[in-house]
């Protein structure tokens, strides 16, 4: 199917400029994915004028935390409303956040802030996905998916790095303030640019099911991400979030089976095929995460090299994951993208094994090569299971599919932000030596371990999507079809 017959039968029409839009998908979604942890090399600036260095981690969690309830939320909208809408509020909305946060005269005033460019965020992540769904064919998707894919691995190495950049010789302030122009070009690109024809249904949108999800997910997100720092697991603050987040989750399922237009469809969880690459998705957001977070403190803390070495050997994973998410199309249209998706699966298990071996001896290059491997796998894993999901569906239910994937991506990132740092905490802590390189090399081994564990079971969840021919996705529209999965 050529890219124009794609869009046509999608409902996006075939004025749209795919070039120019893939350049404003692109922008938005490094945008979104630099704010996530430009900040961090930005915290004694931060705290030596605005004070609050008791609070500064909700600098992070905030940002996740409203990035990661309203996911579902916008998705469900975008087949409602269509994308170019959702996609620029959410532009707009991160703009906004953007001149707020530059602008922000105290930390709690800074952390609001970073939640409404939060709340922006959460439309730019699934959008930017569920519009290269509609514009380009299956067989070209992968390939871009790779370009976007290598965009969010690129910006977990570069948002460090140039929040200090900016700190040192400007002000912290201009981390925020350099998003105005972006956002700018990036709304342009997309407003002028992608046009789409929405067959608009009448508003009935689930607004009890969205604020109860939306409560529920906020209590668990925050339990995941503040458990074991802002309180002990077992605390009555800890359970109380928790337990409530969890009950409310039952709630909602209640309230979803009588809404006639729900957020998330309860009839496309039952589906196999989406349970599968949900699953899949919330692993590779908790193995990238905690990639992310201890590569760089075990080769800078444990090997004793300097930032610029340890964001070389991190840089490595952006290198493969793009390299082979570019080809998983050739790959899935001869093989299918079950098979494709147990083969990068199985890769990353591989490469995980190999952070085993990483000792106080190892070298850089050895780590390097190392989560080169795991990046080559996660190419091959993560975008044919998506792309599996939204060709799945059909345009009405794309949004909503692509929205859940990346939730579950942004759940498994909170989960290892909690687990992992739960688990250096406890290693550290417990060597009664406080934090030495040995206890250090320990605790990140441990990471390693965990890290092993969540690969076993990726490759598990791709080894249950249904088997399909290559280029031939498993179809779950129809009610009965995705019942059965």
């Amino acid at each position: 199917m050529s890219g124009r017959a794609s869009a046509a039968s999608s409902g996006v029409g075939l004025r749209s400029e795919r070039g120019p839009v893939l350049v404003g998908v692109m922008l938005s979604t490094a945008l979104v994915a630099i704010d996530a942890t430009v900040i961090a090399t930005a915290v004694p600036s931060v705290v030596a004028e605005l004070g609050g260095f008791a609070e500064f981690p909700w600098l992070f969690s905030v940002y996740l935390l409203a990035q990661a309830v309203t996911v579902p939320v916008y998705g469900k909208l975008a087949d409602s409303f269509g994308r170019k809408p959702v996609m620029l509020v959410g532009i707009g909305l991160f703009l906004l956040g953007s001149v707020l946060c530059g602008a922000a005269w105290s930390m709690g005033a800074l952390i609001a802030f970073r939640a409404v460019q939060g709340l922006g965020a959460g439309a730019v992540q699934p959008m930017s996905m569920t519009i290269v769904g509609d514009l380009y064919s299956l067989r070209e998707r992968a390939r871009v998916q790779g370009y976007i894919a290598s965009v969010w691995a690129v910006s977990s190495v570069v948002g460090p790095t140039l929040g200090g950049v900016f700190s040192e010789y400007v002000s912290w302030r201009w981390i925020f303030f350099v998003n105005v122009p972006l956002c700018l070009v990036a709304a342009a690109a997309i407003g002028l640019r992608f046009a789409e024809r929405v067959d608009r249904r009448p508003p009935r949108f689930d607004h009890t099911g969205a604020a109860v999800l939306t409560v529920a997910l906020t209590l668990l997100v925050l339990g995941l991400l503040e458990g074991g720092q802002a309180w002990a697991w077992s605390s009555p603050q800890g359970v109380a979030v928790l337990g409530g987040g969890a009950v409310l989750l039952g709630v909602f399922v209640l309230v979803e089976r009588r809404a006639a237009d729900p957020v998330v469809p309860l009839r496309l969880l039952r589906s196999r095929l989406l349970v599968a690459t949900n699953v899949v998705s919330a692993c590779v957001g908790a193995v990238l995460l905690g990639l992310t977070s201890y590569v760089p403190t075990f080769v800078q803390d444990v090997l004793g090299t300097g930032p610029l070495v340890a964001g070389f050997a991190l840089a490595a994973l952006t290198l493969g994951w793009p390299i082979s998410a570019s080809q998983a199309g050739r790959v899935y249209l001869r093989i299918g993208m079950r098979a494709t998706a147990c083969v990068g699966a199985t890769v990353v298990v591989a490469g995980a094994a190999l952070l085993l071996l990483l000792d106080g001896s190892s070298g850089v290059l050895q780590v390097g090569a190392t989560v080169f491997v795991i990046g080559l796998g996660m190419g091959l894993t993560a975008a044919p299971t998506l792309i599996a999901a939204q060709a799945a569906v059909g345009w009405q239910q794309r949004g909503v599919v692509t929205g859940s994937n990346m939730f579950f991506r942004s759940a498994g990132s909170a989960v290892g932000v909690a687990v992992f740092g739960a688990v250096v905490n406890a290693t550290v802590g417990g060597s009664g030596g406080g934090v030495t390189p040995a206890a250090l090399t320990t605790a990140v081994q441990h990471v390693f371990l965990g890290t092993t564990v969540l690969a076993v079971v990726l490759l598990v969840a791709a080894l249950l999507m249904p088997r399909d021919r290559g280029g031939a996705p498993v179809t779950v529209t129809d009610p009965s079809e995705a019942a059965a999965g």
